[in-house]
């Protein structure tokens, strides 16, 4: 049983960890020209990431990069960029490849009408012939935005995945967050991908919202229930309105004390544990059956932009604006603002704009935070055989920092275990290896804080 109060103390700014190095260490110092190499001498699998950027109108808790708009000339103009970078992209990179991933993320992909929606996927296996007969395919989807084209077009394209965007069912919250999604209008929208045969469907919530308590909250996990996904990530609110103006609309005595999160996520757990989800990762939760709970199991569980997947070892390719890419020893962002996406498309090149290229440092503490982040275990003696050191020795001063965390963590000959009061706090846990932590100035400071 977790200890919830022993939480509170901890809560301070720290990275979610779906990349390490984090995108703030991300630079211009990481060329396009070495971006280009690193593409050309790729030999892995792909896994595509489509940023999809409109929304009609704005959620206020959202940290998304998030075009609003309610012109089609908009979204008309963004697919003809989309296919030009698709052409860039596919004289620089070995687009005979597998794919075994493919992700449509936004904004609102189902913004975009059933046809548009069509033509993008029929650009994509165009450039990309060849996807595994297993391929994971998945579309975030609002359901305010969803309608049966839409969802024929992705069953008819192969999509095996859908991820629904709920938040939180109480009516206050959701007028406070300008997000007004009734749990008829959400149950329809499921009802259309679960009736046309896609059996992995994930919903997302959000917890720290205004005007949330742990009784609103306890009552929609009960609507959840009802809707019975296979998949749950319910997230912390980051709230960082130094980052992100829409933030700045809520009034943060609404805004719920970290001693209530922690109710709600206590709850949360239990609730969930009692009808049959397991704790998956960081945030997320599955039915015993779903392949990511099978996964935990076999310590073959991987971590990446896109959350907790089972597609480990492969080259994560961002399209689109503001879209990151991830590879064996790099990460590279697109451009985040539409004009100088545009611009770099129309010199026929791709529209990167910074990233990092990855030192054996890098690589080695990417490797130990991912393992725990996705895992909650670090074999010790498979770090030692993969990159030739001494554990111990070369974690002397992190090993140090990670004694705060005692009652949490266990360190053995062979292993690091996380216990099951500490993978509350496994952000934590992973700062204590990560070396750029200390030197962030002050300004850089933007994570959000960990309970």
């Amino acid at each position: 049983m977790k200890d919830y109060k022993a939480f509170v103390k901890y809560s301070k700014a720290g990275p979610r960890y779906t990349s390490y190095p984090t995108a703030v260490e991300f630079s211009t110092k990481f060329s396009y020209e070495e971006y280009l190499k690193c593409l050309k001498e790729s030999k892995h699998n792909l896994s595509l990431y489509f940023h999809l950027p409109f929304c009609r109108s704005a959620c206020y808790f959202c940290g998304c990069n998030v075009i609003y708009t309610a012109k089609e000339e908009s979204k008309k103009r963004y697919l003809k960029y989309l296919f030009r970078e698709l052409e860039i992209l596919s004289s620089l990179l070995d687009t005979q490849k597998k794919v075994v991933q493919m992700h449509f993320g936004g904004g609102t992909p189902t913004f975009f009408s059933a046809e548009e929606l069509e033509s993008l996927i029929l650009k994509i296996k165009s450039i990309f012939p060849y996807f595994d007969e297993e391929a994971e395919l998945s579309c975030e989807i609002d359901p305010r935005f969803f309608n049966d084209a839409q969802a024929d077009v992705l069953v008819q394209n192969g999509f095996n995945r859908i991820s629904f965007g709920v938040q939180d069912f109480d009516e206050r919250v959701q007028k406070e967050i300008h997000r007004i999604q009734p749990f008829d209008l959400t149950k329809e929208a499921l009802l259309k991908v679960r009736n046309r045969g896609i059996k992995s469907v994930n919903i997302d919530l959000i917890y720290g919202l205004p005007f949330q308590n742990l009784q609103s909250f306890k009552q929609t996990l009960d609507k959840i229930l009802l809707l019975d996904p296979d998949r749950l990530a319910i997230f912390n609110y980051a709230h960082v309105p130094w980052l992100k103006k829409n933030m700045r609309k809520f009034d943060e005595n609404t805004l719920p004390s970290p001693d209530v999160k922690l109710q709600i996520l206590e709850y949360c757990e239990q609730f969930l544990e009692q009808n049959h989800y397991k704790m998956i990762g960081m945030d997320h939760f599955a039915k015993e059956d779903d392949e990511l709970f099978k996964a935990l199991k076999d310590n073959t569980l991987h971590r990446n932009f896109q959350g907790y997947t089972t597609k480990g070892g492969v080259d994560l390719v961002g399209v689109g604006l503001t879209s990151i890419g991830e590879g064996q020893n790099y990460y590279a962002q697109n451009f985040k603002d539409l004009k100088s996406y545009e611009e770099a498309i129309e010199r026929g090149v791709l529209p990167f704009e910074r990233g990092v290229l990855l030192s054996d440092d890098d690589r080695l503490r990417k490797a130990v935070i991912m393992a725990l982040m996705a895992n909650f275990k670090l074999d010790i003696k498979e770090i030692e055989r993969e990159f030739g050191i001494d554990f111990r020795a070369y974690f002397k001063e992190d090993l140090k920092a990670l004694k705060e965390y005692d009652e949490f963590v266990s360190i053995e000959d062979d292993f690091i275990k996380v216990n099951e009061t500490g993978t509350m706090l496994i952000r934590n846990i992973a700062m204590c290896f990560d070396a750029y932590l200390k030197n962030i100035s002050e300004e850089k400071k933007v994570f959000s804080k960990t309970l």
